[in-house]
């Protein structure tokens, strides 16, 4: 599933209090992951353009939006802070995480935040 032009979304599954997915990121411009030189103009910390951190960013925001538009409660958060991230550099890694992926929805009853009542 395209998220944008070098963006892809690979297995994914939306639970009640979380969601889970793979992004494909395909760098087409090398030369702009490695900076020759310091921007003195950018702050320490501050989000670089492209990163992944921009990338949950705005997709945090946008699915924050149109669940709060759904459901008529404007400026409600959606989102725990932060994000867990693992690179996946190998076949096997990308097989196992995607099986846990693909079987996490059957591990929803014994979740920590299960109450019983929520529907999946």
């Amino acid at each position: 599933m395209p998220l944008r032009k070098n963006i892809d979304l690979d297995y994914y599954v939306i639970m009640p209090n979380h969601f889970y997915g793979i992004l494909i990121i395909e760098r087409r411009d090398t030369a702009r992951c490695v900076p020759t030189r310091v921007n003195e103009n950018r702050m320490f910390g501050e989000m670089q353009p492209g990163s992944l951190s921009a990338i949950i960013r705005s997709f945090k925001s946008t699915v924050t939006k149109r669940i709060n538009e759904l459901r008529n409660m404007l400026g409600k958060e959606v989102w725990q802070k932060g994000f867990y991230e693992h690179i996946i550099r190998n076949e096997n890694d990308l097989y196992n995480i995607r099986k846990y992926i693909e079987l996490n929805p059957l591990q929803w009853e014994i979740d920590e935040y299960y109450s019983g009542s929520d529907r999946s």
